[in-house]
């Protein structure tokens, strides 16, 4: 019989605090549910506490620090908790958020009731994550302070993804060689590297969504060495006008997020069509993802916060609806995810401009 503190928490409040993701947790076969369920409460409490910006920055950093710790097994910190939730979860709008907070003790009690496996897989995943959020609070401005950063180069921004989003696909893969074995035929190397790819594709996409949102807190994840080639600063692309002239850039940074997706289907064409869960757990978020691509490839306003490109609920309903009837057949998965891609790649085309060819005499 399932503890009770373990069915709340990886049950009503992971569905509070997860949103659309616990759609894709519920159809995960039973063996991979509690631990990547657990490792999302643990990221998301971690990333509440790196967010909230009426916290001086500083002051988050050694909180975030102190709570990757425990996760790894240091010496329980029963005051660290109580800190947690009177700094940071009294800040919180969402009560779920507060609640969430207030329960890290129990969710590690959870933690250390799992399997060895599973335990170092849960603290890899939080430690790697956690450090995309140290990452974010060492690089970037204080969100009050009126300043924008931008990141160095691509690498960067490549290396961010990773910390952030690549590391899960790595979880994702690495709990389903473990409790589905024989499962994915092709060579743990190569799914590793194409899940990493996945995530990278996903994070890629919020990236896009959310640069509005993101500029306005002092944060431009767009490289500095590509805004320069583009003749562009950071504190220009808070002017929504400037969404035409960051145009190419954006157009750029969609097709090296694509090449990302084509990794992403090949992940999940390389999942048997018999592993049903699995495969929807990986078709659902590459299909609203592209359905994102395509609404910023189509926003000629992609800079103005009050234009955010976001897929609407009934959007993702009906992507969810369509996924029943394609998830069992590798041909019509491919067309599906290609079909998208070719249709964004049709409006980028549209939007890039053309070079007159140079004359010779």
């Amino acid at each position: 019989m399932l503890n009770p503190t373990r069915a709340f928490l990886l049950g009503p409040l992971l569905k509070g605090v997860s949103r659309s993701f616990y759609l894709t947790l519920r159809v995960l076969p039973a063996g991979m549910r509690d631990p990547i369920g657990l490792a999302y409460l643990l990221a998301r409490a971690a990333d509440t506490i790196a967010d909230t910006s009426l916290i001086p920055p500083d002051q988050r950093l050694a909180l975030l620090l102190a709570l990757r710790d425990q996760v790894n097994g240091v010496a329980r910190d029963s005051a660290l908790f109580r800190r947690i939730a009177a700094e940071v979860a009294g800040q919180q709008a969402q009560l779920d958020e507060k609640v969430l907070l207030e329960s890290l003790g129990p969710a590690l009690d959870v933690l250390a009731q799992l399997g060895e496996s599973d335990r170092k897989a849960v603290r890899e995943i939080v430690t790697t994550l956690t450090e995309g959020m140290e990452f974010d609070l060492r690089v970037f401005p204080d969100e009050r302070s009126g300043q924008i950063v931008a990141l160095r180069g691509y690498d960067e921004l490549d290396r961010y993804t990773y910390l952030v989003a690549g590391c899960v696909g790595e979880f994702w893969t690495t709990m389903t060689y473990a409790h589905m074995p024989g499962t994915l035929k092709e060579l743990p190397d190569t799914m590793t590297r194409r899940g990493v790819r996945f995530g990278k594709a996903l994070q890629m996409t919020n990236v896009l969504r959310d640069c509005a949102r993101d500029l306005r807190i002092g944060r431009c994840y767009l490289p500095q060495s590509m805004l320069d080639r583009h003749g562009l600063a950071a504190r220009d692309l808070l002017q929504p006008a400037s969404s035409t002239r960051a145009r190419p850039l954006l157009v750029e940074l969609l097709r090296k997020t694509l090449d990302h997706f084509r990794e992403a289907l090949d992940y999940t064409l390389a999942i048997p069509p018999g592993a049903v869960r699995l495969r929807l757990a990986c078709l659902w978020p590459i299909l609203i993802g592209l359905e994102t691509l395509l609404l910023l490839a189509d926003n000629d306003a992609w800079l103005d916060p009050a234009r955010v490109s976001k897929v609407t609920r009934h959007t993702v309903y009906r992507i969810i609806a369509s996924s029943l009837l394609l998830v069992p057949s590798n041909a019509l998965v491919r067309n599906a995810i290609e079909k998208r891609i070719r249709r964004i790649e049709a409006r980028l085309q549209m939007s890039t401009p053309v070079r007159a060819p140079r004359e010779t005499y």
